[in-house]
């Protein structure tokens, strides 16, 4: 049985539609009940103190939430952590750091948008050269992308902890990091689908390789909190940047001169909504008290996942099996694919019948997390057994 039994701290989100299974935890999770009182938190400070708010927030509120990250992620220093409202801004402020016209990029065909959509525009629009790894065939994957990275010339190396359309998980990401000879080259991974969800340690790649995530996903904090890991020494002074970046260099400008903070301040942009981080912040502090780390929510989630396929065997359900699930063995984060050409038509018919699940082009993913149980599973099955 599942070690936890959290679903009763996720009431608000649960009882808003009576009848509702939520199997979508890798793309909007639940917030738990504590991230309401925050945002109720998060109004009040703006109301008692209207600008001076700022000072709480970039004296309390930021430090906080860059050390439960910093301690998540196993990182030396609170302060690399930078914020933004979505990983977007932070991949365009890294890229604006490259100086060259043509910026030489090596990646993979299964990145998210906020960063897929914008590389090939920038390539389409003959600002950047682009090498593209295949994801597929799982098998040798990190073989394939380790010899790319060694013998490909590039200015930003950017590839995914867990990939999105098929859940992928990379398992050694300090190999590939190692892999990297060109000491100048920007190394950046997206964790968004990795954080929370499972053990991370960037405590031997620190100094070298940039980490963005957020709030969206297993950090159950919703919107606007993304973040960066940004190693010291590399990337310095972002064309693309904001007047939040001079915070931590006050007093250093000179005429004619841009000043940056010197450390993960100096990837920030300007003025956001701060609510994200005060839920970020009330959900950490939940979460401790529950001893609920990502260690927990890997393990939860494990056993769901082998207990859902083991019901799926005994269902024989036509297009959701061990014959189409991607990979069909090995790594994956914390949700299920399966390649069908009927993804999209069984998540809208399963949405009519208050299901929750998404699909990616033929992928349909479905999700599990710790505001889940056996019962939860168990509902799921028995109506989409009814539907074949």
């Amino acid at each position: 049985m599942p070690l936890l039994s959290l679903k009763p701290h996720f009431s608000r989100f649960l009882n808003a539609k009576p009848g509702r299974l939520h199997f979508a935890a890798h793309s909007h999770h639940p917030w738990p009940d504590v991230s309401f009182e925050a945002h109720q938190r998060a109004w009040l400070a703006a109301a008692e103190l209207i600008d001076l708010k700022w000072d709480t927030i970039f004296g309390d509120v930021i430090p906080e939430a860059q050390r439960h990250i910093a301690r998540l992620l196993s990182l030396p220093d609170p302060s690399t952590i930078a914020f933004a409202p979505n990983t977007h801004e932070l991949v365009m402020r890294l890229l604006s750091c490259i100086r060259r016209r043509k910026v030489r990029v090596l990646t993979t065909d299964s990145e998210f948008h906020s960063f897929s959509r914008q590389v090939t525009r920038l390539e389409t629009a003959g600002l950047a050269e682009v090498t593209r790894i295949e994801l597929e065939p799982f098998v040798d994957f990190p073989l394939r992308l380790r010899e790319a990275i060694e013998q490909t010339e590039y200015d930003l190396l950017y590839f995914s902890h867990v990939f999105f359309n098929s859940g992928y998980l990379i398992e050694d990401l300090a190999s590939l990091v190692r892999a990297c000879p060109h000491d100048k080259a920007l190394i950046a991974i997206d964790g968004y689908h990795a954080f929370m969800a499972l053990p991370v340690d960037l405590s031997t790649i620190a100094s070298r390789a940039f980490y963005l995530a957020g709030g969206y996903k297993y950090a159950m904090a919703g919107e606007g909190v993304c973040f960066m890991h940004c190693p010291p020494d590399r990337a310095l002074r972002p064309v693309d940047t904001g007047w939040y970046a001079e915070f931590g260099a006050l007093g250093s400008e000179r005429k004619g001169k841009v000043a940056y903070g010197t450390d993960g301040s100096r990837f920030l942009g300007a003025t956001f909504d701060p609510s994200g981080l005060y839920r970020f912040n009330a959900i950490q502090r939940w979460a401790q008290i529950e001893r609920v780390g990502p260690e927990q929510v890997r393990s939860h989630v494990t056993e769901l996942q082998q207990y859902f396929l083991r019901e799926l065997d005994a269902l024989q359900h036509p297009h959701l099996s061990r014959s189409t699930l991607r990979p069909p063995d090995g790594a994956r984060g914390n949700f299920l694919c399966f390649r069908t050409a009927l993804a999209e038509s069984l998540t809208r018919s399963w949405m009519n019948d208050n299901i929750v699940t998404d699909c990616r082009a033929n992928h349909l993913r479905v999700g599990f997390g710790i505001y889940q149980g056996v019962a939860d599973l168990e509902a799921f099955l028995r109506r989409i057994s009814r539907q074949h």
